[in-house]
């Protein structure tokens, strides 16, 4: 079973690349569901086809989903938000508030993610591909498994002493929602959840970009919180990319020079990681064929489904009251390292070659202490942050 989810800036061309992609794989033989998670739907619009919020099929071996996530909370959630609301309205809280209030932080996209593993784990598919929301809700949607535990079990620490005494009270009252038995349950499910997104043989992330400059700066945020979560990166995708045989037309010709400017930077900042690249259609990309056919172009006589990479694109550890940051180059030639560190974006140059990276909230006060090059790792070092100036 395959887990492979799209995720970049939005309007960069993640459907339609989540969709050829599922398009391609399906043409290959093997059962292959594509699943929206973002809350603006445009599956449908990309295979040219009615999608509902349960697995439509559209072709051999081809199924599509744009989950409801409403749906979804209410079927996870259903018994525990009522008990929770209707204490909370007891205590005064109007209804509408009530229902908000109700609902962990985070359970809209926890819920979307369990239904995407559940598919997976009755084993109907052979992949699932994710066509996910824009870079921001994606990397907060795969921070939310870890950000739900730590929630919940403040919650279940309810249980001791005062509220051991009034278990049986409450199931009295609200016999049909048992929160004590149901919180638990869904603990492990989504511990079993995060286990399941950060396992590479199942789960690979690939990041959509486009040669823009916003653009592969979002990419480099996303990859950094991807690696900070244990999350696999096994490839990305550089979509929209201009022929280089364009003479004759001014305008035309600077926009290719601009793009083969940030086309060597992407590939630049995103080794050792694959680049499939995907060309500008002079057409609108729609259906099941004209997905075939960019399917076809980014991944040639190469399998869809494979994992492209495999080990850590960055690696941080503590070390006291320091951390280290470890960033694999392996074709990279040795030579002095040169760093420049300002807020959270730290520049390095080795030779001819230079790297702009985004950095964690966690590194983005701490000065960079010193940088080497070992074993074909760029080991960076960061202080302690500065001490907070008293008035």
């Amino acid at each position: 079973m395959r887990l492979i989810l799209y995720l970049g800036k939005g309007g960069v061309g993640k459907t339609t690349t989540a969709a050829a992609t599922a398009v391609r794989a399906a043409r290959m033989g093997y059962r292959t569901l594509v699943v929206s998670t973002d809350v603006a739907h445009s599956l449908a619009d990309a295979l040219d086809c009615q999608v509902g919020a349960n697995p439509t099929q559209l072709s051999d071996n081809l199924w599509a989903q744009e989950i409801n996530v409403l749906e979804e909370v209410r079927q996870h959630w259903g018994e525990l938000q009522g008990f929770v609301s209707n204490l909370l309205k007891r205590k005064g809280v109007n209804e509408v508030a009530a229902e908000e209030l109700a609902v962990i932080p985070g359970m809209e996209e926890v819920v979307s993610l369990l239904h995407i593993r559940k598919q997976a784990k009755e084993g109907n598919y052979d992949a699932v591909i994710v066509d996910a929301a824009p870079t921001g809700e994606t990397v907060r949607l795969l921070t939310m498994p870890e950000t739900f535990t730590w929630y919940a079990s403040r919650v279940m620490q309810w249980e001791t002493s005062t509220m051991k005494v009034a278990k049986p009270l409450i199931r009295a009252l609200v016999p049909a929602s048992d929160m004590f038995d149901t919180l638990p349950r869904f603990v492990e499910q989504v511990e079993a959840l995060r286990a399941t997104l950060a396992d590479p043989k199942i789960s690979s992330y690939r990041l959509v970009v486009n040669p823009e400059r916003m653009v592969i700066k979002e990419a480099q945020r996303a990859a950094t919180y991807l690696a900070l979560y244990g999350y696999p990166v096994d490839g990305v995708v550089l979509n929209r990319v201009m022929p280089s045989d364009v003479r004759g037309h001014s305008f035309i010709e600077q926009m290719q020079e601009v793009q083969a400017s940030y086309r060597a930077q992407v590939h630049d900042i995103f080794t050792p990681l694959p680049i499939w690249e995907a060309p500008m259609y002079s057409r609108e990309i729609k259906g099941l064929d004209d997905l075939a056919d960019v399917g076809a172009a980014l991944f040639g006589d190469r399998n869809p489904l494979d994992v492209f990479y495999v080990g850590k694109t960055m690696d941080i550890t503590k070390q006291g009251d320091q951390y280290e940051l470890r960033l694999p180059l392996p074709h990279v030639e040795v030579n002095k390292v040169n760093m420049t560190k300002r807020g959270d974006q730290l520049f390095i140059e080795i030779g001819n070659f230079r790297r702009e990276m985004i950095l964690p909230t966690m590194l983005a006060d701490r000065p960079a202490l010193r940088a080497v090059f070992r074993n074909g790792e760029l080991v960076v070092q960061f202080g302690a942050p500065a001490p907070l100036e008293t008035a």
